[in-house]
């Protein structure tokens, strides 16, 4: 009985877990460049003084699923999409982190943001927009103004760092944002690839989703009913022991 009600018990914990993680992927079904998290379970021995077949359950968060989203034309200037594999570096208060979400912004200083408010890099740091110039992306990351009171005369205002990490060397962190492992900046890599004007919608499917947030609360339910069942069956074994003495 004590096995049995230990390993419900850390079953619907762990369950409940998971029903989190999947609403955090809904959350963010219209998230562009949102990587969808992906739980596992698995069995750990209680280690310790007590019988060693007890046993619980711990849900490990093996990572991300790092399928590309469907790129979808928005017309804005300001956008841009990884095509294939890579992400776009923005700077936060500890360092370089990467991501595939392009919808930019321009603040008030003219530096290249994103809407979170991180500052867009370049290969060689910042960039800024001058005041009346709009912004487009070349295929390999080039950032040209475009004066509007003279659109002939093109500025070139830098390039994207672009980053193609290998995935296991990457961790997301509670921001949303990739990070590499070691705690070192990602080399720029000439090969990737950048659509102007395009934003990389989610890679969350949200029917999967809510299939998966169904089983999890059917999961929870199988094993609160295991844990009253096993008080059931105590309180009636108590029961026949009261009266059989």
């Amino acid at each position: 009985m004590d096995r049995l009600i230990y390993v419900s018990m850390t079953g619907a914990k762990q369950a409940m877990n998971r029903q989190a993680t999947v609403s955090n992927n809904l959350a963010n079904v219209s998230t562009p460049g949102f990587r969808a998290d992906l739980d596992a379970f698995r069995a750990v021995p209680v280690l310790g003084g007590g019988e060693p077949t007890r046993a619980f359950v711990v849900a490990q968060t093996t990572g991300q699923d790092f399928t590309p989203g469907v790129e979808q034309f928005t017309g804005r200037d300001l956008d841009a999409a990884i095509d294939g594999d890579g992400w776009f570096t923005v700077q936060t208060s500890t360092g370089e982190a990467y991501t595939r979400n392009g919808g930019f912004e321009i603040d008030a200083a003219g530096l290249l943001k994103t809407r979170n408010g991180l500052t867009v890099l370049g290969t060689n740091g910042p960039i800024t927009v001058p005041e009346n110039t709009n912004v487009s992306f070349g295929s390999d990351g080039t950032v040209t103004g475009v004066p509007r009171d003279n659109p002939a005369n093109t500025i070139d205002l830098g390039q994207l760092k672009l980053v193609n990490p290998a995935t296991n060397l990457i961790a997301k962190g509670s921001d949303g944002l990739f990070r590499q492992r070691d705690g070192q900046p990602a080399q720029a890599d000439a090969n990737v690839k950048v659509q102007g004007s395009s934003l990389e919608n989610s890679n969350v499917n949200a029917v999967s989703e809510l299939v998966n947030m169904i089983s999890a609360q059917r999961h929870y339910d199988l094993q609160v009913q295991m844990i009253q069942n096993e008080d059931t069956n105590a309180r009636s074994a108590a029961t026949l022991i009261q009266f059989s003495s």
